[in-house]
Formats: C-alpha cells, sequence, structure tokens
C-alpha cells in the first residue's frame, strides 16, 4: 500500500497547476464557464425558451432569464424524472439526487448529469484530495481505507431507467474500481436504506479495518463513531484505528461538535478539513487548514452569481458576478450548472473572507433566519454566540433550534431556543444570559432590538433530554446524513413539534 500512497499521493499533486489558473485568472475561467454552460444547452426546450443562441453577454442573460427557485423548476424536473429529454441540459439525465425538501414537498429531486458527476462531484472529491496533499505532505491517507457515510438509491417509482438517492450513495455508485477498493464498508452496507440497522452494521464492519480517514456530516458521523467505540469497548477513536488522520466534513457547521470529536480523537494531530458541496454541485474547500474559509472552486462546470441579502424577495433581483463582490457582505448564492440548473437559488448565504484568491464563509439559509422585529439573526450569529457562551460556561451543544416566540396578552415577543446539551452549563440563566450578551455583541440589529426590552424581551430557553432531536428526525423519517436540524425558523412548527416529544415523554400531571 506504501507504493499506492505515494502514486496517488503524486497525481493529487498534478491536478495543482489547474487550480492554480483559476486562482490567477478568476474572471476569464468563469466566463470561459458561462460561455461553455449557454453553448451547450443552446438547443434544449429551456435554451430555446430564453434565446441561448443570441445571448453574448452575461448581463442580456440576466436581463433575459429569471432568477428560479426548487418549486419554479419542479415541472420541468418532474418531467425529467419521467424519462423526458433534453429539456434542462443536452446530456442524458439518468440520476437525481434527493434531499430535504421545500415548503410545498417533502423532498427535492436534483438532477445531476454525467458532466456534473465528472467534473464537479468527482473533481471536488479529487481537489479535496489533491489540496491535502499539498498541505500534508507527510500523509499517508492511501495506506488504508476511507470511512464515508453513505445514504441510499433506487428505481424511480415513474421510470424504470431513471435512478434518484442521496448524493453520496449516487457518488458511490459511480465510483471507479480503484476507488471502491480504497473505501469502507462495502456498497451492500453503505446504501442500506434503514438507517438505525446500517449504523449498527457500519460499525461492526468499519471498526475492524485499518481506517485512515473520514468523510461526512458532523452530527451522523458522530452518531456511528460513537457506536463502534461501544461495540469496540475502547475509549478512543485512535485504539481503533491508530493511523486516523482526518475529517473531511461538510453539510452543517462544525463549530458546535469540535469538542465533542476532540472528546473521541484526542489526538492533537487529529485534522479537520472542511469542504462545501451539496446535492446541486461542489462549490468551496478549506484549502489553508484550521481557516474556516473555503476556496471557492471555478472551474467545476458552475457559473456564479451573487445576490445582496437586501434583493431577496424582489420581484426583479439584482445579482452581481465574481468581479463585483464585496468584503464581508451577505450574498444568497446562484449557480448556473452543467446539470441544467439555471440562475437556482440554492438557498444557502455566504460572505466572500477575501477577493483574492476568491475565499468564502457559509453564513446560514435564506429561509434560516429569524427577523420579526428587524433583528435579522442568521446561523452565522448564532453559532459564534453559542460557541462564545460554551467557552465561558464550560458547556457543549450537541443540537439546537430557535424561533421566535410571538407576543400575546400574558407574553413579550422574544427567541425561544431549543438546545441539547452534551455537557450542560452547571448555570442556565447565566448561560443564557452570556448567549444573549454574545448575540448583541455580534448583531446591531438584535442589540438595538433588545435595549431595554423594549421589543424584544430576553430569550426563552430549553435544556432538552439528550436524544429528542434524534427522536424527532426519526418520528419525521429522515433519519441521515442528508437531512439536518433547521437552526432558526420564522415560525414556530419545527419547535412546537419537538416540544411536543419532550411532552410525551414526560407529560404534566
Amino acid at each position: 500500500m506504501a507504493l499506492l500512497n505515494s502514486v496517488l499521493s503524486w497525481l493529487m499533486k498534478k491536478r495543482m497547476h489547474q487550480i492554480e489558473l483559476f486562482l490567477k485568472f478568476p474572471h476569464d475561467v468563469q466566463t470561459e464557464w458561462f460561455r461553455r454552460l449557454i453553448h451547450d444547452a443552446q438547443d434544449t426546450e429551456w435554451g430555446q425558451r430564453y434565446d441561448f443562441r443570441s445571448l453574448e453577454r452575461v448581463e442580456d442573460f440576466r436581463e433575459r432569464v429569471p432568477v428560479s427557485d426548487y418549486d419554479s423548476m419542479k415541472p420541468y424536473i418532474d418531467r425529467l424524472r419521467q424519462g423526458e429529454q433534453n429539456i434542462l441540459w443536452g446530456s442524458e439525465i439518468r440520476w437525481f439526487a434527493k434531499s430535504s425538501g421545500t415548503t410545498s414537498d417533502k423532498s427535492k429531486f436534483i438532477p445531476v448529469s454525467q458532466e456534473a458527476l465528472e467534473e464537479c462531484h468527482f473533481r471536488g472529491g479529487k481537489d479535496m484530495l489533491s489540496l491535502y496533499c499539498l498541505n500534508y505532505p507527510d500523509t499517508e491517507i492511501f495506506d488504508g481505507r476511507s470511512l464515508a457515510m453513505g445514504g441510499s438509491h433506487q428505481i424511480c417509482e415513474v421510470n424504470n431507467e431513471a435512478f434518484y438517492g442521496d448524493l453520496s450513495a449516487i457518488l458511490m455508485q459511480n465510483l471507479p474500481y480503484w476507488a471502491e477498493l480504497l473505501r469502507t464498508p462495502n456498497l451492500s452496507i453503505a446504501l442500506m436504506d434503514e438507517w438505525e440497522s446500517k449504523i449498527e452494521k457500519m460499525a461492526e464492519a468499519t471498526r475492524k479495518h485499518d481506517v485512515t480517514s473520514i468523510s461526512g456530516v458532523p452530527s451522523w458521523t458522530l452518531l456511528l463513531l460513537r457506536r463502534i467505540l461501544a461495540l469496540s469497548g475502547k475509549e478512543n477513536l485512535h485504539e481503533v484505528w491508530p493511523n486516523l488522520e482526518v475529517f473531511f466534513h461538510g453539510g452543517v457547521s462544525f463549530n458546535p461538535y469540535r469538542e465533542q470529536f476532540a472528546a473521541i480523537i484526542p489526538d492533537p494531530r487529529m485534522r479537520y478539513m472542511e469542504t462545501y458541496n451539496a446535492s446541486e454541485g461542489f462549490f468551496g474547500i478549506e484549502d489553508i487548514p484550521g481557516s474556516g474559509e473555503l476556496l471557492l472552486m471555478l472551474d467545476y462546470g458552475i457559473f456564479y452569481e451573487f445576490m445582496p441579502l437586501e434583493e431577496l424577495g424582489s420581484e426583479h433581483p439584482r445579482c452581481i458576478g465574481l468581479d463585483e463582490v464585496e468584503l464581508g457582505r451577505n450574498y444568497a448564492l446562484i449557480i448556473n450548472t452543467n446539470a441544467g440548473l439555471w440562475r437556482y437559488l440554492i438557498g444557502d448565504t455566504i460572505k466572500f473572507t477575501s477577493i483574492n484568491p476568491y475565499r468564502i464563509r457559509i453564513t446560514g439559509r435564506t429561509k434560516s433566519f429569524i427577523n420579526v422585529a428587524g433583528e435579522e439573526l442568521i446561523v452565522d450569529n448564532a453559532e459564534k454566540a453559542l460557541a462564545i457562551a460554551c467557552e465561558k460556561c464550560d458547556a457543549i451543544v450537541d443540537e439546537y433550534t430557535a424561533a421566535p416566540r410571538f407576543s400575546t396578552a400574558e407574553t413579550k415577543l422574544a427567541h425561544e431556543w431549543l438546545i441539547e446539551f452534551e455537557r450542560p452549563p452547571r448555570d442556565l440563566p447565566f448561560f443564557r444570559e452570556t448567549l444573549d450578551n454574545a448575540l448583541k455583541s455580534l448583531n446591531s440589529d438584535y442589540e438595538a432590538k433588545r435595549y431595554q426590552n423594549m421589543i424584544l424581551d430576553q430569550p426563552v430557553l430549553h435544556s432538552l433530554p439528550q436524544g429528542t432531536f434524534y427522536a424527532w428526525m426519526k418520528k419525521k423519517g429522515q433519519l441521515g446524513g442528508q437531512h439536518k436540524v433547521p437552526r432558526l425558523s420564522a415560525d414556530r412548527k419545527h419547535l412546537e413539534d419537538i416540544l411536543d416529544i419532550v411532552r410525551e415523554k414526560n407529560p404534566v400531571p
């Protein structure tokens, strides 16, 4: 395996000259991808509808083609799932990545073309390894196995030539043979449907291998790792896998889980690397170790646009290109892809931390914020404030969600937090006060609305029994890596559903 490790490390490093190309000429690379996407889709139904053949400038494209979301593109995607082709993209679409739903549907089905698989998702995975090898030339990552938390897939019920499933399952199903040799567990386990049985079988199978890397969503990966420790009788993961060196993570912020991973992997040499990938594409990779900043990957068959957050909800929102973005400003991310998503509002908000090269941080979701009194509280504020409160109160947060508590005759408008602690604070009221003060320091609008409790009252905070969020996800049929706990909500639906579970377990006499 040592020879294989050396060969693969060398191949990964070769990709660096292409990465350096878009680092040096970012605008040229993005313009080239815009032209290629428009050209390759000009004879599709979508391309003919908006006359892609006559498009010459990005400005004309923005004037002619509306910003879209899943609900507006769903009729076209439904036809693709039924077997029609050449609607949004020129090549055949046979795979659909299933992800958590929208306001009108339980699930979204994102088209995945062969080009998207090869030029975006697989290239993103290779680049993740390339950048890792560049930063850690002494790596022995390829000497062992890679453990990945996979989903499941099945044949579409409306068309037996098409398939849908979690993105991770689609990628595993299409991996080259050599890559399959380096991963664990085998596909029969990795693609199982029933999540609780899969966790058990994965734990039993993977603990017997020499795992050197792990990849997945932190919350679900943590669940698996704890089960592995329980089965093995070991105190930490390096007793199970002495050569484990890195966790590639994405999907949710890693900050709430950092201490929990440190507790079960206490070796200071353990490395963590963040990625930004979704069903719709692979967008960013942490290229500077420990920075939390993601290098925006510009040559993956995606043309990016950015909508200033104040334009969100406008009938004709103003969107800008890479050459106009400003540091520290929140933008809704818009993508045009080689799977036929056009001016697609993916639902994430980002801000740029660097423009030479272009690096970003994910700040939240376009629908995951609280703004009932003009406070504009975003996930980024919540994550940082919780980290401050945890540090000052010696606590560890496992999961959380928050929503408004609307005013009544007896109560004032406030934010209500449901928190499941891995290590609870000794003084919960002090934790709440610290969280509140941290939010004030991070968000001037929140601070103004909290002034003397005039508009927003002090936060309401509930410490939930361990396992509550898991029970809620299970009840909804949403166990698995593609499902995430919503952090901030504008309404109380999620919050009330979770409180109902608490009440069921602890009924009031």
